[in-house]
């Protein structure tokens, strides 16, 4: 086994990761920069310009509210009885991220079972080589939910951004023998 090119494609999938994680919390002008510079291309293809405020309100409508949000991007409503958030599931999470020494970031305004946050970790162990933990990590939590919340995104979004994200978040947490990093 070549040593160099596992941990490429172990910096690649941590890059990966981290891209998605970030497209997955709310928009700021850094996302929509990035989209329209075209360094977003493997996530968001075909996607030239965006509107901070299109995204911002449809970012709102999807995943937070005012009214129930038809896509809640945490593991815990669609895995934890009663699809209440802050149950069993977000503890396993965050058991794992304890177990890494890692917090979910205080400046970060989403729980330890958000799909952002959930990648992010995914980012954190390839970088630091734990493939194995990653795939484990994988089949346990984001592989039991996220294909659910993906389809809700895209039956529910106006917005061709959040589409093409929830195409190319399907696409990496697949088995890891067909991922390509974005």
């Amino acid at each position: 086994m070549n040593t160099t090119s596992t941990n490429d494609n172990e910096k690649q999938l941590a890059a990966g990761y981290a891209v998605l994680a970030r497209c997955w919390r709310e928009p700021d002008a850094d996302l929509v920069a990035a989209i329209e510079t075209g360094d977003l291309d493997e996530v968001a293809t075909d996607i030239d310009t965006v509107s901070l405020d299109a995204l911002r309100i449809e970012y709102t409508r999807l995943f937070v509210g005012p009214a129930e949000p038809p896509c809640p991007p945490y593991e815990s409503v669609y895995r934890d009885e009663g699809g209440q958030v802050l149950g069993p599931m977000t503890r396993a999470v965050v058991t794992w991220y304890r177990s890494y020494d890692l917090e979910p970031d205080v400046e970060v305004p989403e729980l330890p079972d958000h799909i952002g946050t959930e990648l992010e970790f995914l980012g954190c162990l390839y970088r630091e080589n734990e493939t194995e933990a990653a795939k484990q990590f994988l089949e346990e939590h984001p592989r039991e939910w996220i294909g659910q919340f993906l389809n809700e995104v895209r039956e529910a979004t106006d917005e061709p951004f959040y589409a093409a994200l929830a195409d190319t978040t399907e696409r990496v947490i697949e088995p890891l023998e067909s991922t390509t990093p974005p």
